[in-house]
């Protein structure tokens, strides 16, 4: 698991950065290296890649480090047009592109589950309401985020980025 925490020098260390904060908005890009952003009181604090598998036990930790815990994920469910419009692309590679949105609509569906058994407010974002992909470099005057990434962490920094401070 690649981890990056972003942390205020003065705070010390990530847990007592954490202890402050009133909200943390969890942005999930779901897939065999699903992509987590922690937006803590609207600010991009940490980016991450995961197991889609150790969801449950980051979502159950999370619950731990703010008063309220919103999560916001693309959800690949939410848009029907899945194969390119080049008829060149062949059966085989339009059944795989079919099998892998599949499975991210299955961890789509666990996600919402394991949100409901905790009590977490739970929104899913259309792939194309949420924008296409950003290269590091915008991605990093968007943010402000100083660090590496991966398409993954970026894709769940920008799907959350518009309800960093929360949804109703």
């Amino acid at each position: 698991m690649e981890s990056q925490t972003m942390t205020d020098p003065s705070s010390g260390n990530v847990a007592s950065e954490v202890a402050r904060h009133r909200l943390l908005v969890l942005g999930f890009d779901l897939g065999v290296k699903t992509g987590v952003a922690r937006y803590f009181d609207g600010k991009l604090l940490a980016l991450e890649t995961v197991k889609p598998w150790g969801m449950r036990d980051l979502l159950e930790a999370s619950c731990l480090t703010a008063a309220r815990v919103d999560v916001v994920f693309e959800d690949s469910r939410l848009q029907s047009k899945l194969f390119s419009a080049n008829k060149a692309t062949g059966e085989a590679k339009r059944l795989k592109i079919a099998r892998d949105v599949g499975g991210i609509d299955a961890w789509c569906t666990l996600l919402e589950h394991e949100c409901e058994r905790l009590g977490l407010r739970c929104l899913g974002v259309s792939p194309a309401d949420k924008g296409a992909k950003v290269a590091a470099s915008a991605f990093d005057h968007i943010t402000g985020w100083p660090g590496r990434t991966n398409e993954h962490e970026r894709d769940a920094a920008m799907v959350a980025r518009p309800f960093r401070k929360g949804f109703h």
